[in-house]
């Protein structure tokens, strides 16, 4: 029987997997394979959190694996030379792997898939992380969309297969030894200990991601409609952004999933579709990247990037920190540092009031939730900082600006999430709470604002006004 490599990235699961079912389909003998090769992304390699979480990813799908009686065999170097060598060791005649989309992975990815079939390998790449391939979806002038909208419904036109069956047995060769390094020594944990609260958050893995998407469409999701910017409801929200982002989920399982849940309970048809919407948002940023490689540095838009951001060390060291003197701000990125995640609202919060009161580059911002977080995706957080920024696809308009304060008496009312982050304040009143010192009475332990939030947004509004008179902002689909 003909031996194939099954070539792992960003999808780490047994399930509905199209590469792994092809090449079982395809009457081979596999050997999976992971290659941890950082710097073929260019200037995104796996953030901090996200190195974390693939540590843990690995170490659960390769006990998957153990169960399949085989082996995960993990490789760290340059990826084409790395297969090249097991090619020649196990004389396999096939690789195969799902598409990455990001620019710096499908040019790699292309040019090794010409080397190998120039050298006689059978070479086949699948779609596993996306609804729909970005090239798909285009507008009635054949370019691609700018507004999420007309995407959607175009997108939604489109059928989505179901998640394919459960494979039953593969066949793995066991007759040879390959020069496999482990886990450990890939070094992806942190050297400091500042992920002690990600392991009392998350638990990682296909087994765990299949756990959480069942109980989120069996418990949780009639609630998401009207509860999913209040962050201090921890089961209003589903939190499968990281399983999704490393595959341990597919986005048609999670699809199918709603569906199913729907046709069983009506009574959630209302939360299942605004969580599906949501989906689309993830593919929409996804088709974004795809069509506009240039976006995770500059704005779509490139008016903006004439726009007069600062650089002041002092202000940015206090918002990653959560020493703003605004509560819900400061609330958020503790939770970020402690967890590796936050709630979406909130993220909209921190990102617009560092963009727009501290007037610090959205890229600065981008950064730090690429390195913090554990979900960090690129397609997602590009088009989220752009979103608020107000440069990007369907942004924000310019002159929004969330005021801190009463977006957390509106989505916090009770202060439960910032007594929980933010347990100096637990003792404050409900009112007094979301703006400890209006009253100019110092709270010990916690600091003053450091800019005047009426002030800085005037001056945002000023410099954005500038940026309009002075040049286009045509935004068309």
């Amino acid at each position: 029987m003909s031996i194939a490599l099954v070539w792992f990235r960003r999808d780490l699961r047994l399930q509905d997997n199209p590469a792994l079912m092809q090449a079982v389909a395809d009457g081979h003998q596999i050997i999976p394979i992971y290659i941890h090769a950082p710097t073929e992304e260019g200037q995104w390699q796996v953030g901090s959190a996200s190195r974390w979480w693939l540590h843990h990813s690995l170490t659960a799908f390769a006990q998957q694996w153990q169960e399949k009686q085989g082996q995960l065999f993990c490789f760290q170097g340059e990826s084409l030379s790395t297969l090249q060598q097991v090619i020649v060791q196990t004389q396999a005649v096939a690789v195969y792997w799902n598409r990455l989309y990001e620019p710096a992975m499908i040019q790699r990815d292309s040019q090794i898939k010409q080397c190998l079939k120039a050298q006689g390998l059978m070479v086949k790449s699948f779609n596993a992380s996306l609804l729909h391939e970005p090239a798909q979806v285009l507008n009635k002038q054949e370019s691609p969309y700018r507004v999420f909208t007309p995407f959607w419904k175009t997108s939604q036109q489109l059928a989505i297969s179901l998640p394919l069956s459960q494979l039953e047995t593969i066949c793995v060769p066991n007759n040879f030894k390959l020069e496999t390094i482990s886990i450990n020594k890939l070094q992806l944990l942190p050297k400091i200990t500042w992920d002690s609260g990600f392991y009392q958050t998350w638990q990682v893995g296909e087994v765990h991601a299949q756990h959480l998407l069942n109980q989120w469409c069996e418990q949780a999701m009639m609630e998401y409609a009207t509860q999913r910017d209040f962050p201090a409801n921890p089961v209003s929200v589903s939190h499968l952004s990281p399983y999704l982002h490393f595959g341990e989920l597919s986005p048609r399982q999670v699809f199918h999933a709603i569906l199913k849940a729907q046709a069983l309970n009506p009574a959630i048809t209302t939360g299942g579709n605004a969580y599906l919407r949501q989906l689309y948002w993830r593919e929409f940023a996804h088709y974004l990247l795809y069509h506009f490689p240039h976006t995770p540095e500059k704005a779509l838009y490139s008016q903006f990037d004439n726009f007069p951001y600062q650089e002041n060390t002092e202000l940015l060291m206090a918002w990653q920190r959560g020493e703003t003197g605004y509560p819900i701000i400061d609330a958020g990125m503790r939770e970020l540092w402690t967890t590796g995640w936050m709630h979406n609202r909130v993220r909209m919060l921190v990102a617009s009031f560092l963009t727009k009161n501290l007037l610090l580059p959205w890229q600065t911002g981008a950064r730090w939730f690429w390195d913090t977080l554990v979900d960090a995706d690129l397609a997602n957080n590009t088009l989220g900082w752009q979103w608020v920024a107000g440069c990007g696809a369907d942004a924000a308009p310019y002159y929004r600006i969330f005021n801190p304060t009463l977006q957390s008496v509106k989505f916090d009312p009770d202060g439960q999430y910032i007594r929980r982050w933010l347990p100096v304040l637990k003792y404050l009143d409900n009112q007094q709470i979301h703006a400890p010192t209006d009253n100019g009475q110092r709270i010990q332990g916690y600091p003053c604002p450091i800019v005047d939030y009426k002030t800085t947004k005037a001056q945002a509004l000023s410099l954005y006004e500038t940026i309009k008179k002075h040049q286009s902002m045509d935004i068309k689909e």
